[in-house]
């Protein structure tokens, strides 16, 4: 256990989530995970949002070694890795949708499907668990 003295604890949930995904390159990941279908290394480098190689990889490797996704070789083409969120990683999914109504709500040029934010505010737990169960079973097949 960590003592409550040192710089290492604060005891803060907020610091700890930080601490596990706490920039944006790291969110953008999850993003694309939950949201867009990508699991391998070259659809996240051409997300389209600029990361570097190195970065990238930093990132993969740190919520790997967090638990938030795993990374499992391709079962066809065995040179590549496929990369998919952990039940970790999908109880993530609240704060990204609470993330995505704010954005959606404070930034003119957030780009939302209407369809989309309309269920997220009308039924948001019917949407959770739609979505949670297509990450889980999506986790599942590969």
């Amino acid at each position: 256990m960590v003592d409550k003295k040192t710089k290492e604890w604060s005891g803060c949930p907020v610091r700890f989530g930080m601490s596990q995904f706490g920039d944006k390159w790291s969110f953008l990941i999850l993003r694309d995970l939950m949201f867009k279908g990508k699991h391998y290394y070259h659809e996240f480098l051409e997300a389209g949002e600029g990361i570097s190689t190195n970065i990238l990889a930093s990132r993969l490797a740190d919520l790997e070694s967090n638990g938030l996704i795993s990374k499992q070789r391709d079962a066809v083409k065995r040179s590549k890795f496929v990369y998919t969120l952990t039940d970790k990683g999908i109880d993530l999914l609240p704060m990204m949708l609470a993330m995505i109504d704010w954005s959606e709500k404070y930034d003119v040029k957030t780009e939302v499907p209407s369809d989309f934010i309309r269920k997220l505010r009308r039924d948001p737990e019917s949407l959770y668990q739609e979505l949670r169960q297509g990450l889980a079973q999506e986790s599942k097949d590969k």
